[in-house]
């Protein structure tokens, strides 16, 4: 942030975030750390203040990756309920993750996760189609002109082509639970495109080719065709929530989901990862990866990281203020939720450093108010 009272505002905002109990208006934030009233001056910070959130996600990124040695991106939808219908964003959607309708702002979280936690580290606040042409809503919610409504898919490769080409971030394998989107294939062919290794949840419906016939191939009808050609079911507790036995079904060349592979792109070999239930030939889950794993257990502790990030970005509703978000502009989502990514990560590598032996986070948490109240 170019200019000091960001800088202070900024930091009076974070602080807040971690030290605040329970509901984390800016007003209790205020008052708790600066024993006065200064409400409006934080609601300026947040919601109108110009500062880039751009430069401050990549910044947590690199701290992340330094310190938390993250094995795989997580992509979740984070669902925010609102009342009214003025807030940026807001409408009767459909939440993929909830399964049904709901008045709400509906959010992607790209998250870094590691063996100690998690931290979203990229964000897309995604417009409902009504927005497009609710101009009055657009100008109170300072809506940018190029912000539109776009696909789910097309939020996530936005978020992803930023993290790789302009901030330089190592790729990292990308799992997505897609079980509920009708457009998997979509997904897949656009991780493919990029060169991405990927872990992404289907249902049985899924298309995985279409033959000389014209007949298109599922992921259900794959399966059944595999018989005993399907490898060995192992078993594994690894708390994936399904069944225990597992397997992996080789998909030929042939079957693939219609991407088209860039030149120098490696070839990767993909497979269909099958949790097994308790009936004969029941699939619980089905997983398309092209990730080389020499341990089937590694492949499968990847599948266990969706589950656990949708806990972790649950939590961080409920305890790192994301839910509180008081504004309406669109500038002023995507700043709160930078500034609890920056919060949350703070909380989490702190408790590294002490676990380590270093200083905790808390020791930090005792900087001078007074320097916050100039």
């Amino acid at each position: 942030m170019s200019r000091a009272d960001q800088r202070r505002w900024g930091e009076v905002y974070v602080r807040g975030l971690v030290e605040v109990p329970g509901r984390k208006s800016v007003r209790r934030i205020s008052e708790w750390l600066l024993g006065r009233r200064a409400d409006q001056s934080l609601q300026q910070f947040v919601n109108q203040s110009p500062w880039d959130w751009q430069p401050v996600r990549e910044r947590i990124v690199e701290m992340v990756d330094a310190k938390l040695a993250p094995r795989a991106w997580v992509v979740g939808e984070v669902v925010l309920p609102k009342s009214g219908r003025n807030s940026v964003g807001v409408d009767q959607q459909f939440s993929q993750t909830l399964g049904r309708v709901l008045n709400c702002q509906l959010g992607l979280a790209v998250s870094a996760i590691g063996s100690a936690g998690t931290v979203p580290v990229n964000w897309r606040l995604m417009l409902p189609r009504s927005w497009d042409t609710d101009h009055e809503r657009r100008a109170r919610s300072r809506v940018p002109d190029e912000e539109r409504h776009r696909s789910r898919w097309q939020h996530l490769f936005d978020a992803l082509d930023e993290m790789t080409i302009a901030w330089c971030a190592k790729p990292l394998p990308v799992v997505v639970d897609a079980s509920r989107s009708p457009s998997a294939v979509a997904l897949i062919r656009g991780l493919e495109n990029r060169g991405l290794r990927y872990v992404v949840r289907v249902n049985c419906a899924t298309p995985l080719a279409r033959l000389a016939s014209g007949e298109v191939v599922t992921v259900g009808e794959r399966l059944a065709w595999a018989g005993s050609a399907r490898g060995p079911a192992q078993h594994w507790r690894g708390g994936l929530g399904h069944g225990s036995r597992y397997s992996t079904i080789l998909m030929p060349d042939s079957m693939v989901t219609g991407a088209v592979r860039s030149v120098g792109l490696p070839r990767r070999t993909r497979k269909v990862v099958v949790g097994w239930g308790a009936g004969p030939d029941r699939v619980e889950s089905a997983w398309v990866t092209n990730v080389e794993s020499t341990r089937f257990s590694d492949l499968l502790e990847l599948l266990a990281l969706c589950s656990r990030a949708g806990r972790d970005l649950q939590r961080l509703g409920e305890l790192s203020g994301l839910c509180h978000f008081e504004g309406r502009s669109f500038r002023g989502w995507h700043h709160h939720v930078t500034l609890v990514s920056a919060a949350h990560a703070y909380g989490l590598l702190g408790r590294l450093r002490g676990a380590d032996g270093g200083p905790s986070a808390s020791d930090g948490a005792a900087v001078d108010q007074i320097e916050c109240q100039r």
